[in-house]
Order: C-alpha cells, then sequence, then structure tokens
C-alpha cells in the first residue's frame, strides 16, 4: 500500500521513491506526494519520473495514477515526483476556507444537511439542503469564518484511526472534524476570502467561496 506522504507534510513538493506496479498506462507508487480527489478537493497535478501525470484515483487504499501511453516505467524503478505547488496551495487554502464555511453553518443553522462540495484551484462550494435562502445568514457567516482566519490558529490534522486511513483536523473551539484533505498549518494561511450565495434549484442553497489573494504562496519544502 502506499505511503500517503502528502499527510505527513502537505508542504512537500519534491519525493524520491520508487514503481510499485505497472498496467499499462496505470501505475502504483511505493510513497507519493500526490493526492487523488476524494472529499470533493481535486486531484494534484504534478510529475512522475518526468512524466506528466493525467489522472488519479482512489482504489480502496491504494492511489493509481495515469500517465501517457509509453511511459517506460518498470516495477521498481526509482522516480522522482515533482508536484504543482501553486496549484496545491491554492487547493489547501480554498479546501480549509470550506470546512471553516461548513462548521461555521452548522453552527449557527442547526446543521443544514450537507449535499455535496467541491473544491477547485479557483473556487469552493459547498450545497446544502436548505428550504428558503441562505442570503439573510451569508454576514454573519462571512464574519465568522473572517474571525477564525484572522485568531491565525494552529491547525491539527491527523490519524483518528491509522489502519482504515481516517483523519481528522482540529482548531480551538472546535472538535474533531474528520477529513481526509491536505491541511494548512494555521487558519491565516486561507487569507483574504469572498463569499457568495447561489440557488443552484429547489431546496438547494450554495455557498462559493474565492480567494481574494488567490497568488499568496507560502514556502514549500523539496
Amino acid at each position: 500500500m502506499t505511503r500517503k506522504v502528502f499527510w505527513l507534510d502537505p508542504y512537500l513538493t519534491e519525493l524520491d521513491t520508487s514503481v510499485a506496479t505497472v498496467a499499462g498506462d496505470e501505475i502504483t507508487l511505493e510513497a507519493t506526494i500526490l493526492y487523488a480527489l476524494s472529499g470533493g478537493q481535486e486531484s494534484d497535478a504534478g510529475e512522475i519520473g518526468g512524466r506528466r501525470v493525467r489522472g488519479a484515483e482512489w482504489r480502496g487504499f491504494e492511489i493509481v495514477y495515469a500517465l501517457e501511453p509509453g511511459h517506460g516505467l518498470a516495477p521498481g524503478q526509482a522516480v522522482r515526483l515533482r508536484l504543482d505547488w501553486p496549484r496545491r496551495y491554492r487547493l489547501m487554502r480554498l479546501h480549509f476556507a470550506a470546512e471553516l464555511a461548513l462548521e461555521t453553518v452548522n453552527r449557527r443553522l442547526a446543521q443544514p444537511a450537507k449535499l455535496g462540495a467541491h473544491i477547485a484551484e479557483d473556487k469552493a462550494r459547498i450545497d446544502f439542503a436548505w428550504s428558503g435562502s441562505l442570503a439573510p445568514h451569508l454576514p454573519a457567516i462571512d464574519a465568522d469564518v473572517a474571525a477564525l482566519v484572522a485568531a491565525d490558529l494552529p491547525i491539527v490534522s491527523a490519524f483518528s484511526d491509522e489502519a482504515n486511513e481516517r483523519r481528522f483536523w482540529r482548531i480551538d473551539g472546535f472538535g474533531e472534524v474528520p477529513c481526509g484533505g491536505t491541511h494548512l498549518r494555521r487558519t491565516g494561511e486561507v487569507g483574504a476570502l469572498k463569499l457568495a450565495r447561489r440557488n443552484p434549484g429547489k431546496d438547494r442553497e450554495r455557498i462559493e467561496i474565492v480567494l481574494a489573494d488567490p497568488d499568496a504562496t507560502a514556502p514549500a519544502r523539496l
């Protein structure tokens, strides 16, 4: 099973590892820093041994990467992974912004049912089952999220059940929130946000989140 280094150090941008298995254009690795789509957070972009990663997906506890045809890699071959860090950092910032917005909505509105979420590098969204409009509540939600970001709280991210790869995050004032994404070190890294309300359908409300400064970067680790 691949060792998921992106959980241990989500700021690591390069990693030397080796190919575990090869099946046509699909490979698995002994260790990886390249996250695969899960929980709404999009997959990372990057390279494996100089080959562009075309796709990544979870199959049970394993991550399978799709490369271009004729990649030429073989089991046991040493490879260097390179992560598209600017994209990853935008995903991490928007991911945690969405987590804060979701927890704030749950606290203020007696936990409306979350219907889904998507975290891309330009925008995050969360959909709720809600009769009526979230618009009257948006200023308070926005203010609560902004206060948590401004407090620059440390973010704890760890396993709740390592054998089954279940993880959580926690900040002061919150209980453990189940989540297997990649997380920032501190809430302040999220930066200034813009929240908007949308209505994608009957009894369905959406909060969209964009970064006011999407190009802000943090030091990565090579």
